[in-house]
């Protein structure tokens, strides 16, 4: 079997995203090997369907914000967790596949303690996923598909996902994180991050949750 590509399969999108189409899920594997693991890039594979997607650095810069305060959220409620950033999420037999810009096994942490090789026929799809600044349907498909129970989205606000039979319905609340207000919470110090410097940001974030937790 070729890989090589028909010059009618490569659509170009826009922020710096390429679409192939007609991909057979054993291109798709040599794709990934061919990929390799040490990228920037990240993909989402759906019924023959491969995006190939570079982040902005600001982008970029805004996921690890995110993913530190929401370790910081677990740390201080004392929540355990595995943090799996970019892993490939993969099932042939859905014909699926994604690398979110970062995610966590919350509710199954026990069970994924360990793991060098997923297998999402048998192990859980990640609890809570992040995307920051995606445009992509497929995408969201996928962790549809996949079965992740909570996806956040940024672009230059924070939406929270949670998936009831089958479909996602947009919340105003994390179930991870109770009554929290976490959408404005999170936006409040990301933009004095931005602004003032991360360490201030973390310093004070951890101080908000620390009296909020209290009362």
């Amino acid at each position: 079997m070729t890989n090589l590509l028909r010059i009618s399969q490569i659509e170009t999108l826009a922020r710096q995203s390429t679409v192939l189409n007609e991909i057979g899920w054993q291109q798709f594997e040599s794709i990934l090997q061919e990929l390799g693991n040490k990228r920037r890039s990240r993909i989402a594979y759906l019924n023959g369907v491969l995006e190939i997607a570079l982040p902005l650095p600001e982008s970029e810069r805004i996921k690890v914000l995110i993913r530190d305060f929401v370790q910081v959220l677990m740390d201080e409620m004392e929540i355990d967790f595995e943090g799996f950033g970019s892993t490939t999420f993969k099932r042939v037999d859905k014909l699926a596949g994604l690398e979110p810009d970062d995610c966590f096994y919350i509710q199954n942490n026990v069970a994924m303690r360990g793991i060098r090789k997923l297998d999402m026929t048998i192990d859980p799809p990640p609890d809570l996923a992040i995307e920051v600044d995606v445009t992509s349907k497929t995408k969201f498909d996928v962790y549809r598909i996949l079965g992740v129970p909570e996806l956040w989205l940024y672009d230059q606000s924070l939406k929270i996902y949670i998936l009831r039979d089958g479909e996602y319905v947009e919340s105003e609340l994390s179930p991870i994180f109770g009554d929290i207000p976490i959408r404005d919470v999170i936006l409040q110090f990301l933009e004095m991050s931005l602004s003032q410097g991360r360490s201030k940001a973390m310093k004070a974030f951890r101080l908000w949750m620390q009296e909020n937790l209290s009362k």
